[in-house]
């Protein structure tokens, strides 16, 4: 295969929501560049974007596919991405190290919640867009309502490039107002015949072609003279103008394909080829250090690794761009991220799970290597003298997630180093060993994304699990001072153990002034602080431990085990087993033995006297509250905001965003469980959430009460 430099390269993501035709268009445009004999079919399995087995069977994409074409004497690097919410994490990273995306649009639907998720990814990383519309033979496509409706959400930076003169299963022709002609494809599509446009469509033509020129120009000022003169420019002048539009995102070209017919894609490829950016035109990345890496080839050597893929009879397939310099075969580079070294034995180029072998790739370049030593998802490899580290790709925060074991509990190690691999193919499937709830967790995108997690587990790893549900982590505080104390003592021949704690416990805040004197049921005690300590608790909020004894009541020496004596019931709440936070512990008397006490009798001492305390000071759950952002059709609003409320939820504000509705909320975790599905099921999967931790409140009475009747009666089993 030629080498091809920086400026011969492009790299594009392929996004859309489920259905849009990604897939399709992905053979499409591999058969147009000659990479394929024929087009393969999703329903049979065969497609090359869609060839791990759990994609298969499902019939979704669940990875994101790298492949690549030549055209032209370019380069098209191509990342067809999942459609599915669910499957997020590959979009982001797709858009992470690709320098345009191509947005995908069902004729049947228009613009969807997935269009709008998408969209605002590519705005969040400036990234240029084109918009294409599928699935024209689709009795329900209406173009000009899908073109009103994009310009109505994007503005007027969304700019026809093309328009069908019908749509629907008779789509066969449209109007290219960048050339000028209408383009006509027999039944079996390919080239299309060239012709003048009619009479009757010269008007909507020339009309949306002065609207393209005028774009165009918008963005050069030679070009914008030249239009001011002229009313014109040529066609290489107008890509110039589109192409500078796309990289300031003032224009967003729309395109119109019937993938499944092989209809318009070969002019799209005309297009990506002669017109979209190259890498050396985009904005250059920053390191971690937040210097700019340009793509240059007389750059130092660094590579960037983006994805792991494990497939049959190769094992890790490491995929990653060259971020700077060249990579040749056989290269000896450094890992920034594990201080290993590693050699790039063999480079290839990928097409799903097709790989042709190159002997070097250019700054900009994409491909993928197997092999490998020591090398992860995200690792940057250098060559001497370079020490870049690039950090830039941010995955969403979890929206699902639920309880794992293995059915065979003997598995479970063999269940863990399964599951840490998998995280290597999708980062947004999040392990969690949780001492505090005493569960593995897994922490996914949706229903969909852990129930994927799970065939891989059970059909390529052949581990046995099972989900259930996770428990809430919660927190106990208290509301009031109380006091208590406790004696340990214990003689069994021997050395006896002998300890004996009074303190006072309150609920602690930031700021507070230190305690001087305390009043209970008549008797006075004033404090004198000691000794001061405050932990801040990494589970949130803190413990404040003062030592106030006077007279040598208990030795000082002593104070260390009280205080791991209350900090063990802080891990674990008298009332619930949650962790306790937010409390002042006064320890102001006691008494000791001076031969029988030691660390032991005063730790468990400090543990009764604070948990006897704790229960009579007004104690409280608290449970975790998330905030909620729900984007949803507005004729959804009404059912989805009964939905929320019926959760517990708290709306705390309504707006309207590009065409959908956006609704904030507050709402309890434990509510939240089965959120996405119910969410889908409420609007036909045409909404979506995002979801983050806010803030520990109190739970009302009659749950809290609930939920220590549980707790004791899990204790009494």
């Amino acid at each position: 295969m030629k080498v091809y430099n920086s400026h011969d390269i492009k790299n594009i993501a392929l996004l859309g929501n489920d259905r849009s035709g990604k897939t399709t268009l992905t053979e499409c445009m591999l058969y147009h560049a000659g990479a394929l004999p024929r087009r393969g079919r999703i329903t049979q399995k065969n497609t090359v974007s869609d060839y791990f087995p759990v994609e298969q069977e499902y019939g979704y994409s669940v990875f994101a596919t790298a492949f690549h074409v030549e055209w032209n004497e370019k380069k098209l690097n191509l990342i067809d991405c999942p459609g599915s919410d669910d499957f997020v994490g590959a979009a982001m990273t797709a858009l992470n190290v690709t320098d345009t995306a191509i947005l995908l649009i069902n004729g049947a639907f228009g613009p969807e919640v997935g269009t709008q998720n998408h969209f605002r990814y590519t705005e969040k990383l400036n990234k240029p867009v084109i918009f294409l519309v599928n699935q024209l033979d689709h009795e329900n496509c209406d173009y000009d309502t899908i073109l009103d409706d994009l310009q109505t959400i994007y503005g007027e930076k969304a700019v026809p490039v093309q328009y069908p003169l019908a749509t629907g299963p008779g789509f066969n022709s449209l109007i290219d107002v960048i050339l000028m002609k209408k383009l006509t494809w027999k039944e079996e599509g390919g080239a299309p015949v060239i012709e003048e446009i009619p009479a009757e469509e010269m008007e909507r033509a020339t009309m949306l072609h002065k609207a393209l020129v005028e774009a165009a120009a918008e963005n050069d000022e030679q070009l914008m003279e030249k239009f001011f003169e002229t009313e014109q420019l040529t066609e290489d002048e107008m890509r110039e103008g589109i192409r500078k539009g796309m990289v300031t995102r003032s224009i967003f070209p729309v395109f119109c394909v019937c993938a499944a017919k092989d209809m318009g894609v070969g002019r799209l490829m005309e297009f990506l080829g002669n017109v979209v950016p190259y890498v050396d035109e985009m904005p250059v990345v920053y390191n971690s250090r937040g210097e700019a890496v340009a793509p240059v080839e007389d750059g130092p050597t660094s590579i960037y690794f983006f994805k792991t893929g494990v497939e049959p009879h190769i094992g890790e397939v490491q995929y990653f761009k060259v971020m700077s310099g060249v990579v040749k075969e056989g290269d000896d580079l450094q890992n920034a991220d594990r201080g290993s070294k590693e050699r790039m034995a063999q480079l290839f180029v990928c097409s799903g799970a097709n790989r042709e072998k190159v002997s070097q790739l250019s700054a900009g370049d994409i491909g993928c290597t197997v092999k490998l030593k020591d090398v992860r998802t995200g690792n940057t490899l250098n060559g001497k003298g370079c020490e870049h580290r690039f950090n830039f790709i941010k995955y969403p925060n979890p929206k699902f997630t639920r309880a794992i074991r293995a059915v065979n509990e003997a598995e479970t190690e063999k269940m863990m180093a399964a599951l840490t691999r998998l995280r290597q193919e999708d980062p947004t499937w999040v392990v969690e060993q949780s001492k505090e709830l005493r569960q593995v967790l897994v922490h996914g995108q949706g229903e969909f994304h852990l129930r994927t997690l799970k065939w891989c587990l059970e059909n390529i790893d052949k581990i046995q699990i099972e989900f259930y549900q996770q428990r809430i982590p919660y927190r106990e505080t208290i509301t009031k001072a109380a006091r208590a104390d406790y004696r340990h003592k214990k003689q069994s021949g021997g050395a006896g153990q002998f300890g004996e704690v009074h303190l006072i416990v309150e609920p602690y805040f930031e700021g507070m002034p230190d305690p001087t004197c305390f009043t209970f049921n008549g008797q006075e005690i004033r404090i004198t602080p000691r000794g001061k300590e405050e932990i801040s608790l990494e589970w949130g909020g803190k413990l404040v431990f003062i030592n106030s004894v006077v007279g040598g009541a208990i030795d000082a020496r002593f104070m260390p085990a009280i205080l791991k004596g209350v900090m063990s019931r802080m891990e674990q709440g008298p009332l619930t087993g949650s962790y306790a936070r937010d409390v002042r512990v006064i320890v102001y008397d006691g008494k000791m033995h001076p031969v029988d006490s030691n660390e032991v009798s005063f730790m468990l001492a400090g543990r009764h006297a604070f948990a006897s305390a704790f229960r009579e000071a007004g104690p409280k759950i608290l449970e975790p509250i998330y905030d909620v952002e729900v984007f949803v059709p507005s004729e959804k609003m009404g059912d989805v905001m009964s939905d929320l409320q019926g959760r517990r939820g708290m709306i705390v504000g309504m707006s309207s965003e590009n065409g959908y509705e956006k609704l904030q909320a507050k709402v309890p975790l434990k509510e939240m469980s089965n959120y996405s599905t119910a969410l889908s099921s409420l609007t036909g999967g045409r909404a979506s959430f995002i979801m983050k931790f806010a803030s520990y409140e109190l739970v009302s009475g009659d749950i809290q009460q609930a939920l220590i009747a549980e707790h004791a009666q899990k204790e009494e089993e």
